[in-house]
């Protein structure tokens, strides 16, 4: 167990994330555009964005809208009732909401994962340990699949009673169905689900929690109204409801990943895990690797704590997967 370091005003240490390109480029002033970003973990082939209605723009977003969505995310989900959905501006939003909603806790969070969980119920006075195995505590919080390492834990496992669990299934979309709890959702339980991931919208800025009613309602009134933009709830509403698109990014992903691991492990790489959407790799240079690419003008994910750990998305085209494949070798 280990606790996660708080400063001195009580305040987590700020975290680093993938998808910062700024401060890429200016490490790399001479690498060649455009950048191939594999930093995030995002669908890199985005569901298609077109003809949305002028006055979208203009007008506050309506209740009618957001039912709409509500009820799109419902059959997308499983979940027999749209009540207990909410949707949110990101599932970012929502884990920095969720720990001031709940009174000073023991909180659990499986790791080492997505450090943002941790982060931030700590920064709001929980007192956060992060667990390799799920131990007693208050609040547990498991990010199912992991992320990184992809590790898939079965729903039987989540369902043992342990006080509050929070499960964040942000990329749980493209793996065998009944993986999720979404549709069967275990009391005391709220699962988070993310869009701009899947559908590769990352700046839509639109995530759902899954809860109990009196939940899902203390979060909507702590959002407060128009918390999601009107073309946020439109672009969600169409993409929810777009079966075909799904099943034909799910096969694009699966051949492409496969292809991508040939390439990673060509170059030394070490495949320990991931999703459809990203590989995590042991690479005995990773610095060195993380370089090299860089002056190809190809960034990834490298982990603090882990200095042989890379983590890559995966490229949107065949250009993109030769240009990386000629960068590795």
């Amino acid at each position: 167990m280990s606790a996660l370091p708080i400063t001195a005003t009580g305040t987590a240490e700020p975290l680093a994330h993938g998808g910062d390109l700024g401060a890429i480029r200016r490490r790399f002033p001479r690498a060649p555009e455009p950048w191939i970003d594999l930093s995030t973990g995002i669908n890199p082939v985005p569901y298609p964005v077109v003809d949305l209605p002028k006055e979208i723009w203009s007008r506050l977003p309506t209740r009618q809208q957001e039912q709409a969505l509500l009820e799109a995310a419902a059959v997308r989900f499983g979940v027999l009732d749209p009540a207990t959905i909410v949707a949110a501006p990101g599932t970012q939003a929502l884990i920095q909401l969720l720990p001031r909603l709940v009174a000073k806790s023991r909180v659990a969070v499986l790791g080492p994962t997505y450090e943002e969980h941790a982060h931030c119920w700590a920064r709001q006075g929980h007192d956060v340990a992060v667990v390799s195995d799920c131990e007693p505590a208050d609040v547990t919080i498991v990010v199912n699949p992991n992320n990184p390492t992809g590790k898939l834990l079965a729903p039987g496992m989540l369902r043992q009673d342990r006080g509050r669990l929070i499960v964040d299934e942000a990329f749980i979309d493209f793996l065998v169905p009944g993986a999720s709890l979404a549709g069967d959702l275990p009391a005391n339980t709220i699962v988070l689900r993310s869009f701009g991931k899947v559908y590769g919208l990352a700046g839509v800025r639109l995530g759902f929690a899954i809860a109990e009613k009196p939940i899902v309602d203390r979060i909507r009134d702590e959002l407060g109204p128009w918390a999601v933009s009107g073309p946020a709830l439109e672009v969600g509403r169409r993409a929810l409801g777009d079966s075909a698109w799904l099943q034909a990014a799910t096969a694009r992903l699966a051949a492409d990943r496969q292809k991508f691991d040939t390439h990673l492990t060509s170059a030394g790489c070490e495949i320990l895990g991931g999703t459809p959407l990203f590989c995590l790799v042991r690479h005995p240079d990773a610095a060195g690797l993380v370089e090299k690419l860089g002056r190809h003008g190809i960034h990834v994910r490298r982990f603090v704590r882990k200095p042989q750990w890379l983590r890559f998305g995966l490229p949107a085209n065949d250009s993109e997967f030769r240009r990386v494949a000629a960068a590795l070798t």
